[in-house]
């Protein structure tokens, strides 16, 4: 059985919690109120699956305003990602080149190329994006 939308019980959502960008604090902290609670919900209609992304959406924009992302560059995932599974420069040595590559892609002192990015990626089972 296929759930179809309905209009109509999306448009009743609508008029329950009318959604809007987010400006304040308390706006945000009462989203993610709703969110947690739809998060957790047993089978969502399409029309509350629809609003849930609208609101998640609304929510991810205000994060992003309100707290965005600081610049991180390759060498420090690395980093941090060598200290996080415990491995050392000389456990990539023959992964992403020599040791002298290695030290170098470590210390910021060379950039990833996008071989190396994926060697990484698969080596740490994360995206090689992480390192571009």
């Amino acid at each position: 059985m296929t759930l179809t939308f309905n209009q109509t019980a999306y448009e009743n959502l609508l008029l329950k919690f009318t959604p809007k960008v987010i400006e304040t604090e308390g706006e945000y902290e009462e989203y993610l109120i709703i969110l947690e609670t739809m998060t957790f919900a047993e089978n969502l209609t399409p029309e509350e699956k629809a609003l849930y992304r609208l609101l998640v959406l609304l929510t991810e924009n205000y994060e992003t305003e309100k707290s965005p992302m600081p610049s991180v560059e390759p060498h420090e995932i690395l980093q941090h990602l060598m200290e996080s599974c415990g491995i050392s420069q000389n456990d990539l040595v023959g992964i992403i080149g020599s040791d002298e590559v290695v030290s170098e892609l470590a210390n910021g002192q060379r950039s990833l190329n996008n071989w190396q990015a994926k060697a990484l990626g698969d080596y740490f089972q994360v995206s090689p994006s992480l390192f571009q």
